[in-house]
């Protein structure tokens, strides 16, 4: 393991986190999800608790959260091993949407909202969810078809709309909702924290998807209809919605693209394993040309992924958010398909037992196949890319 750009405290927590996916999180994998489909999350609590006794918890906070206070640059360097496995990362309490809510709670909600939601969800005793995309033809890529809207009413606002693909909403103690409260253009949206069963409020269903549901990983579909939040329920600044989805999502992307490699590079790790003994028309599978082109692929595309997503991570840590932008667009793209290649070509070389649930790569790839539409289909980040480089904004030998 090599850690290239990484200072020796963010190497040595690298070690640790992955002593901990690899030793105790990937041999309890399956007792988790049999658990997990019985309600129940002994096994998932108690690695929790020793993430927590470990001095791994939520590591991206700061300490007055319970957090180590690391930059982008050590979420890198520690989302990739947790990663590894797809329940790592709830172990650690970093998992998406709570971890971007985390962050984008931690900079923008006021003193109220940090206390009533913020510290809870900090500690994993509450989840939340993002509430910005809409069915047609409200919201979606293009986040000017916003159709929920929010109107002043006395010294708050009263919300009405339609949600869904709300990851984790049904189980969720809060919402952040993006609605309409103007016209303009750029300043004509406000982000809102919602209680989740206030009055009007209406969850209408766990939508059915390619995926299978596991922990809070499941999208729901809401209703807002004359829910009303005071004013301290505001994100930032009335006006500011769209400026916070850019900051939030910027690093979401890179955090999914970390987890991403992760869960690429260990399904490579079982290839090795795989071709290596397996045989087939009298010699190893890796000593047949076309098997060495899908390994010499997969361990190229997940290096140039990774190098992607740390240069990206870097910039934000400097302060360069708006120059980010088109290099986190090719992380995000680059990797979401990297994953998805590598795990066909995993099914392919295991044959009939890669494509059998004796194996997790069919799971593993149903819910890899949503990254190239989750938080930006492939098409817009190719279309951010070309534009800023048109424009001399994006420099690719940097």
């Amino acid at each position: 393991m090599t850690d290239w750009m990484l200072s020796p405290e963010l190497a040595a927590l690298r070690i640790r986190v992955r002593a901990m996916v690899d030793e105790r999180i990937i041999p309890a994998e399956q007792a988790i999800l049999d658990e997990d489909a019985r309600g129940s999350r002994e096994t998932l609590k108690g690695l929790q608790a020793e993430a927590r006794a470990r001095g791994l918890w939520t590591p991206h906070l700061p300490e007055d959260f319970g957090g180590l206070g690391l930059g982008v640059m050590g979420m890198g360097a520690l989302f990739r091993e947790m990663g590894r496995s797809p329940l790592g990362a709830k172990v650690f309490n970093c998992d998406a949407p709570d971890q971007g809510n985390m962050d984008l709670l931690l900079k923008t909600a006021s003193p109220a909202i940090k206390e009533q939601y913020l510290r809870p969800l900090c500690a994993a005793e509450i989840t939340s969810a993002f509430c910005m995309t809409e069915p047609a033809p409200g919201a979606g890529a293009d986040p000017s078809n916003l159709r929920t809207t929010a109107r002043k009413d006395g010294d708050g606002w009263v919300i009405d709309g339609h949600k869904w693909y709300s990851t984790g909403g049904e189980n969720a103690s809060f919402l952040v909702v993006m609605a309409r409260t103007s016209d303009d253009p750029r300043t004509g949206s406000t982000m809102f924290v919602v209680d989740r069963h206030a009055a009007g409020v209406e969850y209408v269903r766990r939508i059915p998807v390619f995926a299978p549901d596991v922990l809070d990983h499941f999208e729901g579909e809401f209703r807002f209809e004359g829910v009303r939040v005071g004013a301290d329920a505001v994100l930032g600044g009335e006006g500011q919605g769209f400026l916070l989805a850019q900051k939030r999502l910027v690093p979401a992307r890179l955090t999914h693209c970390m987890r991403w490699l992760g869960l690429a590079a260990r399904t490579l790790d079982m290839c090795r394993d795989y071709v290596g003994a397996r045989k087939s028309f009298g010699k190893r599978l890796v000593e047949h040309q076309m098997i060495q082109v899908m390994i010499a692929n997969a361990a190229r595309d997940i290096h140039s992924g990774n190098l992607m997503t740390l240069h990206c991570a870097q910039m934000l840590e400097q302060g360069l958010d708006r120059e980010a932008r088109p290099y986190s667009s090719m992380a995000k793209t680059h990797v979401a398909r990297t994953l998805c290649r590598v795990l066909d070509d995993a099914i392919q070389m295991h044959g009939g037992l890669g494509y059998s649930d004796d194996l997790p790569f069919g799971r593993w790839y149903r819910a890899a196949r949503a990254a190239r539409i989750a938080d930006g289909p492939d098409e817009v980040h190719q279309m951010v890319v070309a534009r800023d480089y048109m424009r001399g904004r994006l420099d690719v030998l940097v």
